[in-house]
């Protein structure tokens, strides 16, 4: 899985070098952070389903019409495949809070999602609505520390811009 980790040392590699001091400095920062990531990691585990379900609630209230007849939300099975769909991203960017990285969201999360969603004839208005509400809503301190919140933000918003 990628980490700022083996994402330095796997670029130095490449360049066939040592990790020079500005890579060096990278993995110290993200290593710095680490506490502010862990502490938004427990707080959105611990509230994970309720995140989800607000997240997932705001973007039907903003694309109602995906209740109609023959939308992609039309059934109980496809508001459940909706419902679960955004769950799995707020926990593919749990575990990137924890990784430190990006890489469950690359490799789970964004690996071929526009074609997926384009074969299915999905939308994913809805999914980027789902989670800049998600965004949207947290609250430091009421959620989590001013850093956890931004190191939250900052994954929410790199898997919303994958689904522009």
């Amino acid at each position: 899985m990628k980490s700022v980790v083996t994402t330095v040392i796997a670029a130095a590699d490449a360049a066939g070098r040592f990790p020079s001091t500005s890579d060096l400095e990278s993995v110290q920062g993200s290593i710095q952070r680490s506490a502010a990531r862990l502490e938004a990691a427990e707080k959105l585990a611990a509230n994970l389903d309720n995140v989800a379900k607000e997240a997932y609630d705001a973007c039907i209230k903003k694309y109602s019409y995906l209740n109609n007849a023959g939308e992609a939300n039309s059934t109980d099975t496809y508001k459940a495949k909706c419902a679960r769909d955004i769950k799995h991203y707020m926990r593919l960017i749990q575990y990137c809070l924890v990784v430190g990285g990006t890489g469950p969201l690359d490799e789970w999360g964004i690996s071929g999602q526009r074609e997926v969603y384009r074969a299915l004839g999905l939308p994913t208005a809805p999914y980027v609505e789902a989670l800049s509400f998600a965004r949207n809503r947290g609250c430091a301190p009421r959620d989590m520390s001013p850093q956890a919140l931004s190191e939250y933000n900052t994954l929410l918003d790199y898997a919303i811009n994958s689904l522009s």
